[in-house]
């Protein structure tokens, strides 16, 4: 008889108290996907920092003691993800951790959340992009938006007109500085949003279009690299992955809209979240 072993994954990320982003996505989200969600704070939030005011603890100094005790207690995982980082030191801890934790089948999935719209976040400085490098080379799926790809290639970004060449010749340079497979997530194209999907070993992209459900909101990014890090976990092709990540964040928003949630408020994923189990 097959002995049914639940998947497990560290998520490594900030936790903010109100607002839906980060943590307060990515465990309920994957634990609908039926995967135990196994969280690494980097910080801790009252509400995400769209808001006008908001508490802030740092915990960089204590996540190696953190991860620490799970090493003693010979913890492992099935996958890795990675999210918003706030200083040049925390990335190389966040490195270390991966080292620390992976395994032959463990899967590091790596969101580079450092910008959008071709400008960096305040908290993002050069020494910082150049550290998040490090962590691509880790990755066996990495998810830029078309910012963070252009971002970390060192090329030119531009808000609209991307072509699909230009699109996969970003993907493959992700893919040459060490990254597995790629997703670059989110490029408008007219009313739809594609999704660029470049699998391990692939020699051509495949593009994920949805239709736009309503304007951008926060924690969509959060929603789609966990339902795209579960959707993998549970054995779907990265393609089928990225495909179910995009439209489950079309029906937040929808649903979201439909609700009038305010926007700093997020996506409210809780109405649909059965959609996922």
């Amino acid at each position: 008889m097959q002995t049914f072993t639940q998947k497990k994954i560290a998520v490594i990320n900030d936790l903010s108290g109100y607002g839906r982003c980060s943590l307060t996505v990515a465990i309920p989200v994957l634990s609908a996907m039926g995967i135990q969600c196994c969280p690494v704070p980097t910080a801790i939030l009252s509400n995400h920092t769209e808001f006008p005011v908001y508490f802030f603890d740092d915990y960089t100094d204590k996540m190696r003691a953190y991860a620490g005790k799970w090493q003693e207690l010979g913890l492992t995982f099935d996958g890795i993800s990675t999210g918003f980082l706030g200083s040049a030191k925390q990335i190389a801890i966040v490195a270390d951790l991966v080292e620390m934790f992976r395994r032959e089948n463990t899967k590091v999935f790596v969101d580079p959340v450092m910008g959008d719209h071709g400008i960096l976040y305040a908290t993002y400085t050069k020494e910082m992009c150049e550290e998040i490098k490090k962590l691509v080379v880790l990755a066996d799926v990495v998810t830029p938006n078309v910012t963070e790809a252009c971002i970390l290639t060192d090329t030119p970004y531009k808000e609209n007109g991307w072509t699909r060449k230009e699109l996969l010749d970003r993907a493959m340079m992700l893919q040459n500085m060490g990254a597995k497979s790629v997703v670059i997530t989110g490029v408008r194209e007219g009313n739809f949003y594609t999704n660029v999907v470049l699998d391990q070993g692939a020699k051509e992209a495949e593009f994920v279009k949805v239709k736009s459900g309503g304007g951008q909101r926060p924690g969509t990014g959060d929603v789609f690299s966990s339902v795209l890090a579960g959707a993998v976990l549970n054995g779907k092709s990265l393609k089928a992955s990225a495909r179910q990540a995009s439209r489950f964040v079309k029906e937040c928003i929808i649903k979201s809209d439909e609700l009038e949630i305010p926007h700093a408020n997020g996506v409210c994923f809780e109405e649909i979240l059965g959609k996922l189990s």
